[in-house]
């Protein structure tokens, strides 16, 4: 190998994410995010109650908690409730070992200790909560001064301001914080039945089997772990038959309203075409959204009743609507250009016979 390609080895090793789904934009927004959070932070603390060795600025432990609320916002270690609950609780684990232990290098051990099971047992651990109780048995004279205090003002009172400018953060980002990760799929049918997406393939108690042998612990919410194998799935079938795209096999003829149409207008469309999703347009031909014959029940007009519509544009993978078509919800995916206007619709029905067609070129590919 050339000194080059080694140097260029090397640098993809030492540059390369070590978190998932890690990227440079994503590390930028964390410096950006904690660089603005710790300093506002301190700045409110500095101008309600002034800096001086009564009372630190800010307390050590939040700059590990700023890594984790910016840098990992998704993590069940960086939601708010971990943030404010495991570095209180933490600090007051801290303060107690350092009442009642005298002896430093016992205090420190015990401090910790307790302040991982307290955290545990009230769902909010926090790794710089284990800071937190370090700071509580050995911070000195500013610590001693407000004695049970401490765990509230300032450790409460910093965690819960670098929470509020996390979450104001992230709001602007567009980022979804506080994460809250996706339900599992339900039977849209409220029968007794799994979910169909959940009939073939691996199941929950499978994902609960594989933790137990892995006997390890990670740090990712376990309906995101769900969610994260489901889409590993479709993208594996993309991968598989990607090469049949959504104008591929759409229908082209799609019947649809005007948003100005009567209800009954509407049902009569749906029940002469025998269809289940009527895409509504504006005057300029641009897709609003759907209606069914659910919305159009009691209704008059379509207008006031359209729901938004599932969409995909035509170059797109049509098995990359295996997800949507049997959310035991949508019925259709109607097919639009990048202008917003309508070139087609593809139903469970389309989207079903396409598989199946799909699959005897893939055994007769695996057989060659």
């Amino acid at each position: 190998m050339s000194d080059s390609s080694t140097l260029k080895a090397l640098g993809r090793h030492l540059f390369s994410p070590i978190l998932a789904g890690a990227t440079l934009r994503e590390r930028m927004l964390a410096c950006l995010g904690a660089l603005i959070a710790i300093a506002l932070t301190g700045m409110v603390c500095g101008y309600f109650f002034g800096q001086g060795p009564h009372l630190p600025l800010i307390v050590a432990p939040m700059g590990a908690s700023a890594v984790l609320l910016f840098a990992v916002p998704a993590s069940p270690l960086a939601q708010p409730w971990s943030i404010i609950g495991g570095n209180t609780i933490s600090a007051m684990m801290g303060i107690l070992a350092a009442h009642f232990i005298h002896e430093p290098i016992i205090a420190i051990g015990v401090g910790v200790s307790l302040a991982i099971g307290a955290m545990s047992f009230t769902r909010c651990l926090h790794p710089p909560g284990g800071a937190a109780a370090l700071t509580a048995v050995l911070g000195g004279p500013a610590v001693a001064s407000w004695g049970l205090l401490f765990p509230f003002v300032p450790v409460a009172l910093n965690s819960c301001i670098l929470v509020a400018l996390g979450i104001v953060f992230h709001k602007l980002g567009r980022r979804n914080y506080p994460h809250v990760a996706v339900p599992a799929p339900v039977n849209t049918h409220q029968t007794i039945d799994p979910p169909s997406v959940t009939r073939i393939g691996f199941r929950e108690e499978d994902v609960d089997a594989a933790l137990a042998k892995f006997e390890e612990t990670f740090d990712i919410d376990r309906g995101d772990l769900s969610r994260l194998l489901r889409q590993v799935e479709v993208e594996a079938a993309v991968r598989s038959h990607g090469t049949v795209s959504c104008a591929d096999i759409m229908s082209r003829d799609v019947i649809a309203v005007g948003e100005n149409a009567t209800a009954e207008e509407a049902r009569a469309l749906l029940l002469k075409h025998n269809i289940r999703t009527l895409p509504v347009k504006d005057g300029s031909g641009r897709l609003i959204g759907t209606v069914g014959l659910r919305e159009l029940m009691q209704a008059e007009q379509v207008a006031g009743h359209i729901v938004t519509a599932a969409t995909a544009p035509p170059d797109a993978p049509a098995v990359s609507l295996l997800p949507v078509l049997t959310d035991g919800r949508t019925h259709a995916v109607v097919i639009v250009d990048p202008t917003g206007h309508v070139v087609g619709l593809i139903s469970q029905t389309d989207l079903l016979s396409a598989t199946a067609h799909m699959l005897p070129e893939r055994t007769a590919r695996i057989a060659a």
